[in-house]
């Protein structure tokens, strides 16, 4: 049995804990080494051009960003100086409408807000027309 166990075999062929050890420490790049020198497989007219590229989407974005801030802003502001007063009168118009039909349905009766006659007129009778 102990010949098949890793620890009987001869001491050469076994790996020594120094040099595991030692592995692990060429493993300490982080990701963003890794991915730079991966970058030198690269032409040096495709590495820039993919530079240039990038930093013009950056500048689009903000310029973007930007214009679309202030579209917004004056797009709101606008709206709340010239229509919100609008839709607010008339709002106020349609209550006193509606104030007025109500006083006139209460003093004349309820056929007096259907009919929309003058208030003090009487109806005309039934078989008069």
């Amino acid at each position: 049995m102990q010949s098949l166990s890793p620890d009987a075999g001869p001491v050469e062929t076994r790996p020594h804990e120094d040099d595991i050890e030692g592995e692990d420490e060429d493993l300490d790049e982080t990701l963003v080494e890794r991915l730079w020198g991966l970058t030198e497989m690269f032409p040096d007219t495709l590495r820039s051009a993919a530079e240039v590229s990038a930093r013009c989407s950056v500048s689009v974005t903000k310029k973007l960003f930007s214009f679309s801030r202030t579209a917004l802003w004056v797009g709101t502001t606008s709206f709340m100086i010239l229509v919100l007063p609008v839709v607010f009168e008339t709002e106020r118009l349609q209550l006193e409408q509606q104030q007025l039909q109500q006083q006139r349905q209460i003093l004349l009766g309820p056929n007096a807000g259907i009919s929309g006659g003058m208030p003090g007129m009487m109806p005309p009778g039934p078989g008069k027309l």
